[in-house]
């Protein structure tokens, strides 16, 4: 069985700027080039879940957003950062799918094509909904990131709260 990190993408792994979906508009965080080659030294998979309700708003097309997602991967992989495969919510809040995060769909599809031990996997998300999701599938640890959403430190319901992603070293992964 394979260890993963599930990483959300706005605001965790670029700036959550409200529905980036062009190229132009999308800046990886501070340190999360490095961040995620520390991650993957370690041995773990690396899969990238994200709602993105922009689609189902209108906002933007599916085709825009697999351009960026094409963008994003080549980027990373230019830099020695192999990402498994990213999944995606398309759906809207009212349109109650079984993929969007707190719901657990998209981690469901992944463990269908990989042998994952969530006892030893984590999820790291700037929203409670994320952090929610990482319960839901049973993935062991989750890490909450003040990087993208303002929240109440407090109330999270996370193994670690940092202030982002390139805390991570902080922490024994």
């Amino acid at each position: 069985m394979q260890k993963a990190f599930f990483l959300d993408r706005d605001g965790v792994i670029n700036i959550d700027k409200s529905y980036v979906y062009k190229i132009e508009d999308f800046e990886f965080i501070q340190g999360v080039i490095p961040t995620l080659k520390y991650i993957q030294k370690k041995g773990f998979k690396l899969f990238i879940i994200t709602n993105q309700s922009g689609i189902g708003r209108g906002y933007y097309t599916i085709e825009q957003f697999l351009e960026l997602t094409s963008w994003m991967l080549n980027r990373l992989e230019n830099e020695g950062i192999f990402i498994e495969e990213v999944k995606f919510c398309p759906h809207s809040p009212e349109q109650k799918c079984n993929c969007r995060k707190p719901n657990t769909g998209m981690i469901d599809e992944i463990l269908k094509s990989y042998d994952i031990d969530l006892d030893n996997s984590w999820l790291i998300g700037d929203k409670s909904s994320d952090i929610k999701c990482a319960i839901n599938a049973g993935i062991k640890y989750s890490i909450q990131v003040k990087s993208g959403q303002e929240f109440d430190q407090t109330k999270s319901l996370a193994t670690y709260v940092l202030n982002s992603i390139k805390d991570i070293e902080k922490i024994k992964l």
